[in-house]
């Protein structure tokens, strides 16, 4: 079972409405505990913003704030253990498009079959890219959910402060097999708190490579 996480504390706030998160993830479904967190930002149970997978492998993007819960729940469920899945999370409260305003893709696609959608109310600011607000990878251990952590391998962690992005800035299909293949993110201005941490030195899995010297600690 996994007992680690990254976490960061910003020291000032970005867009608190806008943000994508992509990540690209491998699990252990057997080890899958309801909430089992891919990342969270906040600092108490009342008020946080989260992506996770759920025991039956259902996948789930969710915000608290002011006491109600604003979520999209997956119909599809996602067991495969030897398959990669890459993940974007898209949180943009500002659009005025209702449904727009909490996506998620997998593998370049967008999910659209919910047995849970409730959106959040437009210009709703989020405990996403607060300052003093922890961002914790693999774990909900600032949010008051200890330890509900990831029971798997994460690559090419991002997130990207103030933008609604498509998956295709970080993944493409291959041409010759068809697969959703990893792309390395070019031109992305990654706003106050963006980062992207590749975990390619052992000794500093934490590093930030956006730029912006966002670096996590591991715990």
């Amino acid at each position: 079972m996994a007992n680690s996480y990254l976490t960061r504390t910003p020291s000032s706030s970005g867009n608190r409405r806008k943000f994508t998160f992509s990540a690209w993830v491998k699990f252990n479904f057997n080890q899958l505990a309801n909430n089992s967190r891919i990342f969270s930002c906040g600092s108490a149970t009342s008020a946080w913003v989260s992506a996770y997978f759920n025991s039956p492998g259902d996948l789930q993007l969710a915000i608290v704030e002011g006491g109600t819960t604003y979520t999209i729940q997956t119909n599809r469920l996602f067991r495969d253990e030897s398959a990669w899945y890459h993940l974007v999370f898209v949180v943009d409260t500002e659009n005025a498009t209702a449904n727009n305003r909490l996506r998620m893709y997998v593998n370049g696609e967008e999910e659209t079959s919910f047995s849970q959608r409730n959106n959040p109310t437009q210009d709703l600011d989020t405990q996403a890219n607060t300052a003093s607000k922890p961002i914790d990878i693999g774990s909900a251990e600032n949010v008051g959910y200890s330890p509900r952590y990831f029971p798997g391998y994460m690559s090419h962690v991002a997130l990207v402060d103030g933008q609604a992005l498509a998956p295709t800035v970080f993944g493409s299909t291959d041409s010759s097999s068809g697969i959703w293949k990893f792309k390395a993110p070019s031109g992305v201005t990654w706003g106050t708190n963006g980062f992207h941490l590749k975990f390619e030195s052992s000794g500093n899995l934490g590093l930030d490579s956006s730029g912006n010297s966002n670096t996590f600690s591991v715990n």
